[in-house]
């Protein structure tokens, strides 16, 4: 009866291992990895490199072209600098010919004509003056003239042709002033001569 009785756990045998061992090196055997890890860290520095390269090679080429460009550029204003500059000094004497020629033509604008201006001296002259000098200058007409007659009244007939001009309504709005400016006797003939002075509009006095 103890024979046919199990035994225990306890008391079983022990298991028995591998009738050899592993003599395997792990580290030393072959990797049978498909695709292995290197290759996309090779790929991946690959393509980088190829992109960079890329860009530089790109922007060399901008670079020669905008540097051929530029050579093109200098070539042209060099081949036409010479007419510009005879352009150019060209423009500088019509600018400094039509600037006297403006101010030569507001010279004239601004002085009456000498025609219309003889021509109502002459109708306005009383008979015991007579005019020998007419000078138009700049800013002043100057009358020059001897007066007819006895001495003693010559120098205030002077002085009331002075005053007929002031008053005369085609003279006096040309002029700002009318006076006499000189008076002085000719011992030869004994006549009286006078001088005026007759200042157009706008202008000022100069100073003495």
């Amino acid at each position: 009866m103890q024979l046919l009785q199990k035994k225990k756990p306890e008391a079983a045998s022990p298991t028995i291992q591998a009738w050899h061992p592993n003599f395997r090196n792990y580290e030393r055997l072959p990797d049978i990895k498909v695709v292995r890890t290197v290759f996309f860290i090779n790929a991946a520095a690959i393509t980088i490199a190829i992109a960079v390269a890329g860009f530089v090679g790109h922007q060399e080429y901008m670079l020669a072209s905008i540097h051929s460009q530029i050579v093109e550029v200098q070539a042209r204003i060099d081949r036409d600098k010479k007419v510009s500059d005879q352009a150019i000094a060209l423009f500088a004497k019509f600018q400094a010919g039509e600037k006297k020629l403006q101010e030569i033509d507001a010279f004239l604008k601004a002085r009456p004509a000498v025609s219309p201006l003889l021509l109502r001296l002459g109708e306005t002259l009383p008979k015991n003056i007579a005019l020998s000098q007419f000078d138009a200058r700049e800013k002043v007409v100057i009358l020059g003239g001897i007066v007819r007659g006895a001495p003693e009244l010559a120098s205030g007939q002077a002085n009331a042709y002075v005053e007929q001009l002031r008053k005369d309504k085609e003279i006096g709005a040309l002029f700002d002033d009318i006076s006499l400016t000189n008076v002085s006797r000719d011992p030869q003939s004994g006549r009286l001569n006078i001088e005026l002075s007759l200042r157009l509009k706008g202008e000022k006095p100069e100073k003495k």
